[in-house]
């Protein structure tokens, strides 16, 4: 299993993109604003040495570069009063989707919304706690589950309700899958910090109001039950990414319906781990450039 503590990925001072073990000071626990970081060399999954080198961070990026990631797993109706909210029955079984890797972007990213997306209202946030997976394993026990973890961070599962439920015929994807519609950071905080993953407090921020405030306690399927699940006949390897599901308060679930604009300004936290923080950008019909800095 990795050696860092608190894994960033940032582009320093000196124009090169590092990962990097985040400097902190004594009891902080809020990564957003990272200015140092320890250089590790090589992959986070194979052999990999933090050393002691010092790199000023000049912008934090996804914690992991695409090449390291394996899988987007992503629940769907995985908080009790989410669920309620939506009047939807509690799941028995884990809501399992999938998000292209494409969707992963970083903590300061622009949101990006094409063209397709702004044909009818129905854009959403959703803060959620992501694990990450560390060591390969199939057929996970429950109570070993927390052992293939990595580290934890905060992720924002972008959602367009109106192709979610509407145009995709029964599949989530094609509400949930466009480029840039998964921010994630600021940083991977090690499972040997964050012992515990059903204590910490989440929420989101939308253009300075709080519309999301709970706790992971209110899980239906906690993280261990969730990795026990997942891998029954499946091998989860180093780098699955597992969306675990987002609490009470989204935009579809208000009365009246809260959906995201192009300036909106929205910050998912978690404890331990700090926030994403990125603007809502609609893009211009011709506009196909990529805006995100993964």
């Amino acid at each position: 299993m990795s050696t860092f503590t608190r894994l960033i990925r940032f582009l320093a001072k000196d124009g090169r993109t590092y990962y990097g073990d985040a400097i902190t000071t004594p009891g902080a626990n809020d990564l957003t604003r990272v200015t140092q970081a320890k250089v590790i060399r090589g992959s986070p999954w194979g052999r990999h040495e933090v050393t002691d080198q010092v790199a000023d961070v000049r912008t934090l990026l996804a914690p992991l570069a695409r090449e390291d990631i394996q899988t987007v797993r992503c629940l769907g109706l995985n908080y009790e009063r989410h669920a309620r909210e939506a009047n939807m029955p509690i799941p028995t079984y884990p809501v399992l989707f999938y998000k292209p890797i494409t969707s992963i972007t970083g903590p300061f990213d622009p949101i990006p919304v094409p063209a397709p997306a702004q044909e009818a209202p129905g854009l959403d946030y959703e803060c959620e706690l992501v694990a990450v997976i560390g060591k390969q394993g199939v057929d996970i026990p429950e109570s070993k589950a927390l052992d293939y973890v990595a580290g934890y961070c905060v992720g924002n599962d972008v959602s367009h309700r109106e192709w979610q439920l509407k145009r995709g015929g029964g599949q989530w994807g094609l509400g949930k899958g466009f480029d840039g519609w998964a921010p994630i950071g600021p940083a991977i905080v090690s499972s040997s910090i964050i012992k515990d993953p059903q204590n910490l407090k989440i929420k989101t921020v939308l253009n300075g109001k709080t519309v999301q405030e709970s706790s992971t306690k209110d899980m239906i399927f906690g993280v261990a039950k969730t990795i026990a699940i997942l891998s029954q006949g499946t091998t989860l390897l180093p780098g699955d990414l597992i969306f675990t599901g987002t609490p009470q308060g989204v935009g579809m679930g208000r009365k009246p319906q809260l959906w995201l604009k192009d300036g909106d300004k929205i910050e998912v936290s978690l404890e331990g781990v700090g926030s994403c923080i990125n603007i809502v950008e609609f893009a211009n019909a011709s506009d196909s450039q990529p805006r995100a800095k993964l």
